[in-house]
């Protein structure tokens, strides 16, 4: 059995989504295929074989969807190899190459395999920092968490600690009504970290199962961003000991290469644990994910291909691939 065939085996298949979230996935990643595939169209027309014009077109191909420089040289490299191995490999099997070779570099990392909405069991309650800059969905993000969590059974309480706008604090107050979840807030210009300590006292009176705390979305100083944060970690502890379990950096798809800059940025300023990259719906810039899985080694957790609540998807690699390339 093909290395491809073996991690879309049967049994992947049968743990992994829904068919409605298929369908979802789909539908978002379709900007990006239609834009790859006719690009990668042009670049072949009229070849036969793969040969070195076919993979500096790729290559440009890649790079242009935003999968990243480093991570298109990573997979040409693959490619290189496959051809150098078998003179005569055909361009209409560049396709299934380009799918196998994408999936192999993805499955290096054991991040990426989660069918569902699960926190872990060992910790109550569990705490997951929001950070991002304002604009990118981040506290959209946490709303459709929020909802996709309570779905599971968990009880979810939500902290406003982004006191910086107070559209942030509103947005966040009209999320929690939405889902129906607790949310602490205070007024506009409070004190962040306060805002995350009452959260947590709140949460353990209330045997909460996941605390979700939004923080400022602010890049200007990357001194007092980290500042402000290793403050935050540090009051929650606090309360709980080890808080925070995850931080999560939420990222807009459709700006491409500025992602990559924001992920910079933050992963400088904090130590994020995990990301989530949002509209992709909204463009064809869907190989971000690709590359900023590869590269940064933290695992992408969640994707958002669509507006509605249901679309925020926990990200796995075997069906992002499979759809991508379907």
């Amino acid at each position: 059995m093909s290395f491809f065939k073996r991690i879309f085996s049967q049994e992947k298949k049968d743990a992994s989504f829904s068919e409605q979230a298929k369908q979802t996935l789909d539908k978002g990643l379709e900007k990006s295929k239609t834009t790859f595939f006719s690009k990668l169209s042009k670049a072949v027309a009229g070849k036969t074989k793969v040969d070195d014009d076919v993979l500096d077109n790729l290559e440009e191909i890649l790079v242009a969807s935003d999968v990243g420089v480093n991570t298109t040289l990573k997979i040409i490299t693959r490619i290189e190899n496959r051809v150098a191995s078998d003179k005569y490999l055909g361009v209409e099997e560049l396709n299934q190459i380009l799918r196998e070779e994408i999936a192999s570099l993805l499955s290096e990392t054991n991040s990426g395999e989660a069918t569902e909405f699960v926190i872990p069991t060992q910790t109550k309650p569990y705490v997951l920092m929001v950070v991002g800059v304002n604009g990118v969905g981040k506290t959209t993000t946490i709303g459709k968490l929020a909802y996709q969590f309570k779905k599971q059974g968990y009880k979810v309480v939500l902290g406003a600690a982004d006191t910086f706008r107070a559209a942030a604090i509103d947005q966040l107050q009209i999320w929690a009504d939405r889902v129906g979840v607790p949310i602490v807030r205070q007024d506009m210009g409070s004190d962040p970290a306060s805002v995350a300590f009452d959260t947590l006292q709140s949460a353990v009176a209330q045997n909460a199962d996941i605390v979700i705390i939004d923080t400022a979305g602010r890049l200007h100083n990357k001194i007092n961003l980290m500042n402000e944060l290793t403050k935050v970690k540090r009051v929650m502890q606090k309360v709980v000991g080890d808080a925070p379990h995850d931080v999560l950096l939420v990222l807009d798809g459709s700006t491409g290469q500025n992602a990559f800059e924001q992920a910079k940025q933050f992963t400088a300023a904090t130590e994020v644990t995990c990301l989530a990259v949002t509209k992709l719906d909204g463009t064809a810039k869907g190989g971000v994910v690709i590359g900023i899985s590869d590269q940064f080694q933290i695992p992408v957790k969640y994707i958002g291909v669509g507006e509605k609540i249901e679309d925020l998807q926990v990200f796995n690699k075997y069906e992002f691939v499979d759809s991508f390339f379907k």
